[in-house]
């Protein structure tokens, strides 16, 4: 993630669970907020944090994004994986910093949506996240995977 040109600065990763992601920018030395519902998986992340002495890098929140607010654009990246709430993303796009950097991968729904265990809602729409970019951000890259779980990245900077 970081190749591709994030300034220095604090990181969000929204729906981060257990998140390798948290600590591994942690371990590269980013301060990183990780914002989950799930307590269970914040206190594993805590215990590995603490494990691997980067307990003083995270701040771990405890919160449902369906009705979290992002405030200011302070983070120089927001990350977030196969987690898809439109509102949610354009929050996610607000805390980004001038010069900053969004990734975001989502669920897109299968060929066969019959045989799909996920809610529509869940899955990203023809164009998105694109079309829930607000003025100011260049996409960088987009990327769908295919397979048994089809997904779209993509990766957005946000003008100075």
């Amino acid at each position: 993630m970081l190749q591709f040109g994030v300034p220095e600065g604090p990181v969000l990763e929204l729906a981060c669970g257990r998140s390798g992601t948290a600590l591994g920018l942690a371990a590269a030395g980013r301060c990183v907020t990780a914002i989950d519902v799930s307590d269970t998986a914040l206190v594993q992340l805590e215990l590995e944090a603490t494990r691997r002495e980067l307990a003083d890098r995270l701040t771990l929140v405890h919160a449902d994004l369906c009705s979290w607010q992002s405030g200011d654009g302070r983070f120089a990246l927001v990350l977030c994986r196969l987690f898809w709430h439109p509102p949610t993303f354009r929050q996610a796009c607000e805390a980004v910093a001038p010069g900053g950097v969004v990734a975001w991968e989502a669920w897109r729904r299968p060929i066969d949506v019959a045989r799909d265990t996920r809610r529509a809602e869940w899955c990203l729409k023809p164009g998105q996240p694109e079309s829930e970019l607000p003025a100011g951000f260049t996409v960088i890259r987009v990327v769908d995977t295919d397979g048994s779980e089809p997904s779209r990245r993509i990766i957005a900077q946000r003008s100075l």
